[in-house]
């Protein structure tokens, strides 16, 4: 394991929360939770940006209608830092429907649906680094390991 595996993880708060409010409420739950926010920024993102970065969901039927939805409004991109983040900030986001999110999640105290579930969280290590670096250029988490013979 390098020396960042573990630590980091990507989120975003996605534009039904900032357009409701939100920010504040859900980076002090962040920050209540033991998270350092290392790097944040509120942008809004363009159709074809917000293609690239869910590009991996292009065969999913949902993808045009989240690509829409995210490019809609401003979203707070951000790197968070604690031991076992991507397990961590998984566990306090909830589940991606809100009526299947467990009390005092984020999804379910601010979520209205599934598709509009408030946040966004990497699924591991290797994708953290990928959506940190797609957000902040630059910010290399992932270190590759190289083998010798």
């Amino acid at each position: 394991m390098n020396r960042t595996q573990g630590k980091y993880t990507f989120s975003m708060i996605k534009p039904d929360a900032v357009q409701a409010n939100h920010i504040g409420a859900i980076l002090s739950m962040i920050e209540k939770a033991g998270f350092s926010i290392d790097a944040i920024t509120m942008l809004q993102l363009t159709p074809i940006v917000a293609e690239h970065f869910y590009a991996v969901h292009s065969d999913r039927p949902f993808y045009k209608a989240l690509c829409a939805f995210i490019a809609s409004a401003p979203v707070v991109a951000m790197v968070l830092q604690k031991e076992n983040a991507v397990a961590d900030l998984r566990k306090l986001m909830g589940a991606t429907n809100p009526g299947e999110a467990a009390e005092g999640t984020i999804r379910k105290i601010f979520a209205t649906s599934i598709d509009y579930n408030a946040i966004h969280g990497s699924d591991s290590d290797e994708t953290a680094a990928l959506e940190s670096s797609f957000f902040f250029p630059g910010r290399d988490l992932l270190v590759k390991k190289i083998s010798t013979i």
